[in-house]
């Protein structure tokens, strides 16, 4: 699978609003904003409803009452243009104020965010003596004439694992442990859009280290594991069909009405359930022989039956 098919932005977004949750309430997140009518836009606006609140989080708290994200995957490049087409960004954002300074030039920041160091961007830096300040481990501050604006470089791999984990976890070089601690996160969220989020993260992490997860699914139990993480989206989408089978189950009047909703309903999630996983694991780049294999024994499909599946995926 080549990097364009994985989907970092949407990943790098709901890490985002996972690393600021605590604020969430205080911010205003619009992803992909339009700088104006042409295809021109940021990766991430974060906007703060009250520009006095204090943020203590590491990343947000370089933020001021407009903030402009560009995140970069680990596949692109970070070098001195990109650098100027970030600061050139806040430009125009502020320029399209609305009233004249509506958007103060102190009261934007920038921050670029990638899993590597940007080694040839820091040289150039250096030889133009430009200074780079570490504010926090694997955050940087951009000091000098190159900043219009105030600016941070976030390298999400030097970032520490247990304050920052979501983004640290859209990397194509994570190891069984993180992967497993990361799955055991999800699993631990309670609030409906956190576990929407964090499962965002952790489909991109999977996409991205996908040789990693082929072979875990061999040697443990990751096959089960992944359909934990489905579920609960298949049931999501079969529960308002379920709910009109069962009301016109108790209109009909009938036990034999109820007694149909009730197993078309099931075979209905049965059906969701095969094709969501036959996805699933195409997506990992498995060929559809191993996937018949693995569909046969997990939903007890003779194979004809299962080769139907397939084809119709």
């Amino acid at each position: 699978m080549s990097d364009t098919k994985i989907q970092w932005h949407p990943g790098f977004v709901a890490a985002m609003n996972l690393e600021l949750r605590d604020y969430r309430d205080q911010l205003i997140f619009e992803k992909e904003y339009n700088l104006n009518t042409k295809p021109l836009e940021v990766d991430l606006l974060i906007i703060k409803k009250d520009a006095s609140v204090r943020i203590s989080n590491e990343i947000g708290g370089f933020f001021k009452g407009h903030n402009i994200l560009e995140y970069k995957s680990p596949e692109d490049h970070l070098d001195i243009d990109v650098f100027y087409k970030s600061e050139a960004y806040a430009g125009l954002y502020k320029s399209y104020g609305g009233t004249v300074d509506g958007i103060r030039a102190d009261d934007i920041t920038v921050s670029i965010i990638r899993d590597a160091r940007p080694k040839g961007l820091f040289r150039h830096f250096e030889n133009q003596g430009h200074r780079i300040l570490v504010r926090h481990e694997g955050i940087y501050a951009v000091k000098g004439a190159a900043a219009w604006f105030p600016t941070q470089i976030i390298v999400t791999s030097e970032l520490d694992k247990t304050a920052h984990m979501w983004l640290k976890a859209l990397s194509k070089k994570l190891g069984k442990e993180e992967i497993q601690e990361l799955l055991y996160n999800v699993n631990r969220m309670t609030e409906k859009t956190d576990k929407e989020m964090a499962s965002s993260v952790f489909e991109v992490s999977v996409q991205a280290n996908r040789q990693l997860v082929r072979k875990w699914m061999g040697d443990d139990c990751m096959f089960d594991t992944l359909l934990e993480i489905m579920e609960p989206r298949i049931m999501e989408v079969m529960e308002p069909k379920m709910e009109e089978l069962r009301k016109r189950s108790k209109l009909e009047g009938r036990e034999e009405g109820r007694e149909e909703g009730r197993e078309e309903g099931r075979m209905e999630a049965r059906k969701e359930g095969i094709q969501a996983t036959i996805k699933a694991l195409r997506n990992l780049n498995h060929e559809d022989l191993e996937i018949k294999s693995a569909i046969v024994e997990q939903y007890n499909l003779t194979e004809e039956i299962a080769d139907k599946y397939l084809r119709s995926c």
